[in-house]
């Protein structure tokens, strides 16, 4: 029995995630989408916990793949899509795309379509085990719950705002497939040498939130891409 209860934590966390993802695409459909970023974030933590808790454990099997990859995809794909698609019913249009309205907001859902395949994508890339190839789910979803929790008071009223919301999308869709190597919160040892461009983005994390707070979240995406290719333009 007790190695039953084992083999399955990582599997309860990951489930723990899952549902973190479905209360976060609730309170999207409803609005609050505040609420929403709130347990995207929680789903963040489990999905952080569910891995590191299986290898403590010792314990892997292919359901749990398949089932972190579902759970990834829910809260990190569904979710935020949703709250990008609530939010596009409520941004300025255009004169002659008013009627546009009714159907464009579908198109956040490519971020639930795109997360999809870079998930699939991981999982049989064996180039991803200390870096990333393309940018993570967990981290395309952080972005957009910011901008929108963040900054989205500001941003509704541009006159822009549909075009600038419908370019953002279709460009995280591309990153999160896009063969762009971004480096990973990974240390084979603490020292500054060879870790320089993590502790840089760390302290920069921290002072971006310390400054602007939930909008600080979006920036650290941005800044965490801009990073990895400039290290990666050092040979780093």
């Amino acid at each position: 029995m007790s190695n039953f209860i084992t083999r399955n934590i990582p599997n309860a966390i990951t489930c723990c995630n899952l549902l973190s993802g479905c209360i976060a695409t609730t309170f999207a459909f409803g609005g609050d989408q505040t609420m929403a970023l709130a347990f995207i974030i929680l789903g963040a933590v489990f999905d952080f916990f569910d891995g590191m808790t299986a290898r403590l454990l010792h314990v892997s099997s292919p359901i749990g793949k398949e089932l972190d990859s579902l759970a990834d995809d829910v809260t990190f794909g569904v979710a935020p899509a949703t709250m990008v698609f609530t939010f596009l019913f409520q941004v300025h249009y255009p004169d002659g795309l008013d009627g546009a309205r009714e159907y464009l907001p579908y198109v956040a859902y490519l971020i639930a379509v795109f997360s999809a395949l870079r998930l699939a994508k991981f999982n049989i890339d064996e180039r991803q085990t200390s870096s990333f190839i393309g940018l993570p789910t967990p981290a395309n979803a952080l972005f957009w719950g910011a901008l929108i929790v963040g900054g989205g008071n500001r941003i509704m009223h541009l006159s822009f705002a549909l075009w600038l919301i419908l370019g953002l999308i279709l460009l995280s869709c591309w990153i999160l497939v896009a063969e762009i190597p971004l480096f990973a919160l990974k240390f084979k040892q603490w020292g500054w040498k060879g870790n320089e461009v993590k502790y840089i983005f760390l302290i920069s994390c921290v002072v971006l939130l310390a400054l602007m707070r939930v909008s600080g979240l979006a920036v650290i995406i941005v800044w965490y891409v801009l990073l990895s290719l400039f290290a990666q333009s050092r040979g780093r």
